[in-house]
């Protein structure tokens, strides 16, 4: 295995999972001159990812952020398929599916039968265990974690996670490329949700107990920590952007993994994705969204 990435015009990603955080790593990896393959189960959802990336390429146009020949140039570097025989020429493969850790697994096995020895295989994992997906491979040392933050084009951070079987051949790799698309790395060891979920989601899980008891209606709590913390977004505000199901699957993680009790779901919570109330991408959440 190299211990480079070569960036440059031999460095071909390919993303599985063409929703909200594949298809923005797709987004940001084309911007910064990657070739990039989107791979998804079917051509509905595949086109649902390519709309969303290409409005979001729109509205950064409109905002000047990137001109118009940016936005063209990186949507031809997009291809998209459903077979995963594609992923053959890959230099990187990030797994970007939801937070699931059999559908995981069963995916990167999928991957490990395709792709070539050198090849970099990723997890945009936000909770699960680096190490055990890792399990999945043949070649576990060539496995590592690539958190992105939603919404990827605009949030620089990602954290980057060593398994136990991860070389530093793998990680040294992982950092020139996320230093290549302009993110900005950190490095952590594995545990369940890694650092900054570790942290953020019990403060919103706490928001919702806070909104459970009564104690303040969902604006005033998320005004609370905007003015009194400096929050840029309130927590309640913020679990709807995440969507409630997947932090609910990072609660239900941190709860069975660390068998503490300050980690477990609150009630609410639990009764809102039962209900469909899955925050932005459903229309509702804590708050209506048009």
């Amino acid at each position: 295995m190299s211990d480079h990435l070569k960036i440059g015009s031999d460095l071909r990603i390919a993303i599985i999972g063409a929703g909200t955080m594949g298809n923005g790593i797709a987004q940001i990896c084309a911007l910064a001159g990657l070739p990039v393959t989107l791979v998804d189960i079917s051509t509905s959802a595949l086109e649902r990812g390519l709309a969303t990336l290409s409005g979001n390429l729109e509205r950064q146009v409109k905002k000047g952020l990137i001109g118009e020949a940016d936005k063209q140039a990186a949507l031809a570097r997009i291809q998209s398929d459903t077979h995963y025989a594609v992923l053959a020429g890959a230099s990187l493969v990030i797994e970007a599916a939801t937070e699931n850790l059999d559908l995981k697994r069963q995916i990167l096995g999928r991957i490990d039968e395709v792709v070539e020895p050198g090849t970099l295989v990723a997890s945009n994992t936000s909770s699960l265990s680096i190490s055990e997906l890792a399990s999945a491979l043949n070649n576990p040392e060539r496995f590592i974690g690539l958190h992105f933050f939603n919404p990827v084009p605009v949030m620089t951070l990602v954290e980057v996670i060593r398994g136990l079987q991860t070389s530093d051949a793998t990680h040294a790799r992982a950092l020139e490329f996320a230093e290549h698309i302009g993110k900005t790395a950190v490095s952590v060891r594995n545990s369940p949700g890694f650092v900054v979920n570790r942290i953020l989601c019990p403060m919103i899980n706490e928001a919702i107990f806070v909104l459970q008891e009564g104690l303040a209606s969902a604006q005033d709590i998320d005004i609370g920590m905007q003015l009194g913390c400096n929050h840029p977004i309130g927590p309640l505000a913020l679990a709807d952007l995440i969507g409630l199901d997947t932090l609910l699957a990072i609660l239900e993680t941190f709860h069975r993994d660390f068998g503490d009790p300050k980690y477990r779901p609150a009630t609410l919570l639990k009764e809102m994705v039962a209900a469909g109330y899955l925050g932005r991408k459903s229309g509702r959440g804590f708050h209506v969204h048009a």
